[in-house]
């Protein structure tokens, strides 16, 4: 690698880590893609007769094992019977042991959603009257930990290896078949096969603990490995595996015994490969499509094969500009990347990022589902994201292209004021080329035949000393120098894009997401008109200080004059439960001039605070005030009007 190369190349893997870093410690543990839409019994709720079974309703269809519902006592003990039952659709139930005491009862779930995504939550519901539990209800911390997040960088790696091993070949056979014969070409093609076969292994090893402990351990648990090969997940990476088998065969022909046909057998093989490799890479792309987003939801049949004609155009274009990178930089002097080969990979690009427009924008309608959850969801802001991005790397291209016609104006290899040049170039090369090469060289003319050795180590030098002078000579020409600034900085922007691309398939798509928000407030309002009349509050609130947003859910049962029932939640944005230091509820009648009347709630558990025997003096449009506090001086008070009796 040269002096000039090695810096630019250290720039682009330091980028990779970085934005790799960055976006899977920000994209936090189990990005849930199934959500909890209905329970029974519900969150908070207070039944008068212990329940023969709870049951979890879910936005899809979830998988479960003999664990993945657990029903806990107020002293932890588990009281669920069986394992957890299909009831119908997306509902699923399991049996409790019969006699049940009164206290407050913790469900803690765990599933796989059925795009391949681990899922879990908690939340408690009492018999006769609240309790002291010693369960903590906090998030589940699914796909989290050090496993999640070598999960998501095998992700990241098998999307990158996919992508120079597909492009990277395809930008060989396409663009520039002399490339066949470039040791960095051929290295490239096969880190990118090593790259997607060690992180397919990788991720069939992890998947078992990420989905269920998430405990280093269990990595090389065995038992974990037999239930993942049973899944839908499992039999896509074993299906990746075996084609990877044969991408490996395509590479061998392609690297191996190409160069070595004549032009008739070469059209018929390149024909052949082509075919072949369109399958093989069309398959290796379906394995992510089988089960991951496209898989589920909206249009399936329709969604996975758009989706695996969209990795296709990705593999296309910012493998092969890796690829073309490497042929700018690295190929040797006396076989330089042609411009015409350069031309056709930009016409290629062209097609490819048209086919990205199409089959992104039906991808987006179809996961992001409405304007709202474009600006208002975490998937729909990394979409946004991404769309950036592209719009960033075509207005780079736009510049490599002009870069390609001007540098077709000239021969390839060469320097567009040839002779002066050449001139200054040899003149600089032996300025710096050591005097013992010159001395070297002379001695071996007059003793040719008495050691062969050195003559031979002599024609070694004088051969780099040309090569270094060719090489001079070409990268000499400004419009070669430009061509390849501009693709290495399409480059840089493509590993940005590529990370931003790889955490977007592990976040909750924005239709999901609104869904599940949809059906959970309208579970909540049925719940509320169902139970004579109990009203249920939700109060967004934010303090001003680090982790002081949140939201406050106040359930008053049966919200009439006189005694009532109060559960206080407080959840952090994204749903999960967490405690604060102090919360106070405040009831004010304006209108009759009452209050307020101060009620100082009990902590039960995780983010829950109850108080009964709430008494609330008369019927009327009553003001409910919050007081949150969530540090030492960061403290806000919530408002919400509400009608009791």
């Amino acid at each position: 690698m040269t002096q000039t190369t090695a810096p630019r190349v250290r720039t682009l893997v330091l980028l990779l880590i970085a934005v790799t870093g960055m976006l899977l410690a920000g994209a936090g543990p189990a990005s849930a893609h199934a959500a909890l839409t209905g329970s029974d019994p519900q969150q908070g709720v207070v039944v008068d007769k212990a329940p023969t079974q709870v049951s979890l309703t879910f936005s899809e269809k979830v998988a479960m094992n003999d664990d993945s519902v657990r029903v806990l006592d107020p002293k932890g003990t588990r009281v669920d019977a069986g394992k957890p039952s299909n009831v119908s659709g997306t509902t699923y139930a399991v049996r409790l042991h019969g006699g049940l005491p009164d206290g407050t009862y913790t469900v803690s779930y765990q599933v796989i959603s059925d795009d391949s995504h681990p899922v879990g939550g908690a939340y408690t519901f009492s018999v006769g009257a609240p309790s002291k539990t010693s369960v903590a209800v906090g998030g589940q911390d699914v796909g989290g930990g050090v496993v999640g997040w070598l999960y998501g960088l095998g992700r990241y790696v098998s999307y990158a290896g996919f992508t120079v091993l597909a492009g990277g070949a395809a930008f060989v056979l396409a663009c520039w078949q002399r490339g066949a014969g470039v040791r960095a070409l051929q290295r490239l093609v096969v880190s990118g096969w090593v790259a997607l076969t060690a992180a397919t292994l990788a991720l069939l090893l992890l998947r078992g603990s990420y989905t269920t402990s998430g405990k280093v351990g269990a990595i090389f648990d065995l038992d974990l490995l037999g239930q993942v090969l049973q899944t839908k997940t499992g039999a896509a990476l074993v299906s990746r595996l075996l084609l990877l088998a044969a991408a490996a065969l395509f590479v061998a022909v392609l690297f191996g015994a190409y160069e070595k046909r004549d032009e008739e057998e070469k059209r018929d093989l390149t024909f052949g490969l082509a075919i072949g490799g369109t399958v093989v890479a069309a398959g290796l792309a379906a394995t992510w499509a089988m089960a991951e987003h496209a898989s589920v939801g909206l249009q399936a049949g329709i969604a996975m094969p758009v989706d695996v004609v969209h990795l296709l155009a990705v593999a296309a274009w910012l493998g092969g500009l890796v690829a073309l990178v490497v042929s700018l930089y690295r190929a040797p002097s006396d076989t330089p990347v042609e411009a015409s080969a350069v031309r056709r990979f930009s016409r290629i690009a062209f097609g490819a990022v048209l086919t990205l427009i199409a089959t992104g924008t039906y991808q987006a309608w179809r996961q992001v589902g409405s304007w709202s959850a474009l600006t208002g969801t975490r998937y729909g802001q990394l979409l946004l994201l991404k769309i950036g991005l592209v719009l960033l790397l075509v207005g780079i291209a736009w510049f490599s292209r002009r870069w390609t016609g001007r540098l077709a104006h000239t021969v390839a290899g060469e320097a567009v004021p040839a002779a002066r040049t050449e001139e200054r170039a040899s003149a600089s090369l032996a300025e710096k080329t050591p005097q013992a090469v010159s001395k070297g060289a002379a001695g071996g003319r007059s003793s040719a035949g008495g050691d062969s050795r050195r003559a031979a180590q002599l024609a070694r030098q004088q051969a780099a000393v040309d090569a270094a002078r060719q090489k001079r000579v070409r990268d000499a020409d400004p419009n070669r120098f430009g061509l390849r600034r501009s693709v290495l900085m399409e480059a840089g922007v493509a590993v940005v894009l590529l990370a931003v691309t790889t955490v977007l398939t592990q976040t909750e798509p924005g239709r999901t997401e609104e869904e599940a928000k949809a059906a959970t407030t309208s579970s909540a309002s049925s719940s509320s008109s169902s139970s004579a009349g109990a009203v249920t509050l939700d109060m967004p609130f934010d303090t001003g200080g680090q982790n002081g947003k949140g939201v406050v859910r106040l359930d008053i049962d049966p919200a009439r004059a006189g005694g009532n029932e109060l559960h206080l939640y407080v959840q952090r944005p994204n749903g999960r439960a967490f405690d604060i230091p102090e919360v106070k509820v405040a009831f004010t009648l304006t209108a009759k001039k009452i209050g307020p009347l101060p009620v100082a709630p009990d902590h039960i558990t995780t983010g829950h605070w109850a108080a009964s025997g709430v008494q609330i003096p008369m019927a009327g449009d009553w003001k409910v005030a919050v007081t949150v506090r969530t540090s030492d001086i960061d403290q806000v008070t919530v408002t919400k009007n509400a009608q009791i009796g």
